[in-house]
């Protein structure tokens, strides 16, 4: 049994061997070429694809380089206009304080002309109305003074007793 299977697997072996060199032989004259042809064909487009592809990464590289460029710039321009902005805003807020002490000033003045003339119209006034009594009080002094001769002289008594003791 073993015998037959190696006579027969000799006999296999030629065979198959003949034929394996007879499609090979089929091949390398009919499609090696082309399917080489295809090979160095995708060779190269993948080389081409690998080369794009380096080149797509040079030219983002490139672009992330000049955009951190123009942020840069773009930060740098942000900061003085900030730095401007700041300083007009302070301009700003000592006119603003500027002006806000000269009309306080000017209303403290106002308030005090107006004060001392309120004062002066109401001493006025309280002399005005110490005239009337005055005026009122000698008028009963001279009806009293008029009636009786010795209230007269109390009353005088009074008047500089009072007098003594302001």
């Amino acid at each position: 049994m073993i015998q037959e299977f190696v006579s027969q697997g000799l006999g296999l072996l030629f065979w198959n061997s003949i034929t394996f060199l007879a499609v090979l032989l089929i091949l390398a004259k009919f499609a090696w070429k082309p399917i080489m042809g295809s090979i160095k064909e995708r060779e190269n487009t993948i080389a081409d694809a690998l080369n794009a592809a380096d080149k797509a990464k040079a030219d983002i590289a490139n672009l992330q380089a000049e955009n951190e460029k123009m942020l840069e710039v773009a930060r740098q321009e942000r900061e003085k206009i900030v730095r401007e902005a700041q300083a007009v805003a302070n301009n700003l807020v000592a006119e603003a304080k500027e002006k806000a002490t000269q009309e306080s000033n000017r209303l403290i003045e106002s308030a005090k002309v107006i004060i001392n003339n309120e004062k002066h119209a109401a001493i006025l006034e309280v002399k005005n109305h110490a005239a009337v009594l005055s005026v009122e009080i000698a008028e009963m002094l001279v009806r009293r003074s008029l009636n009786n001769d010795g209230s007269q002289t109390q009353l005088v008594q009074e008047y500089i007793n009072e007098a003594k003791m302001n």
